[in-house]
């Protein structure tokens, strides 16, 4: 069998040509003030908002606040106790929008660093174990409040929270301590 030169010459032509250039998902974030946050990001962290970090504590029977409030009336909570949940999740809150602010604040200082071209090994370290550390504070807050939710709740009204929940009985289970 005999190949045309004109198709040997196309073929050989689409081989040496270069790939079409991949575009990064990362693309829209390159004007960003801190490229390593989306803009719903940053406004969860000022916001307080939970952004899963109680899944440990939610997903295994530890109740949240803003959700046992939502549910107080089909937990049949008294005036008390959602005075009590309530005083949880405003703590709660505060606390993670503080934090949350802090943590925006980390993150934006570490993309400066890196734009403006002068970040050593040093800084770099401390940038990112200080953004982590209070990544960490803002989930242990987060959970705090799920222990301390769980307290004030009877392991009937944990396990009609899971129900309603739509997790069954399964995540009613966690240890009252």
């Amino acid at each position: 069998m005999r190949v045309q030169p004109s198709l040997l010459v196309i073929t050989l032509a689409a081989v040496a040509a270069p790939a079409p250039a991949q575009e990064s998902p990362y693309v829209a974030r390159a004007t960003s003030p801190i490229k390593a946050l989306t803009p719903e990001q940053i406004a969860d962290y000022l916001a307080g908002a939970g952004m899963g970090f109680a899944l440990a504590a939610e997903l295994n029977g530890y109740p949240g606040p803003r959700h046992v409030l939502a549910l107080a009336d089909s937990l049949g909570l008294d005036a008390d106790r959602r005075a009590a949940v309530q005083a949880i999740f405003d703590a709660m809150t505060s606390e993670a929008r503080q934090l949350g602010a802090v943590l925006v604040a980390a993150e934006a200082g570490l993309d400066s660093a890196f734009a403006g071209g002068q970040i050593t090994d040093a800084a770099l370290e401390e940038r990112v174990l200080r953004a982590g550390t209070f990544r960490g504070h803002l989930r242990l807050a987060h959970l705090r409040a799920h222990l301390a939710v769980a307290d004030l709740l009877t392991p009937a009204e944990r396990r009609a929270y899971a129900r309603l929940r739509g997790y069954g009985d399964s995540t009613a289970t966690g240890h009252h301590h």
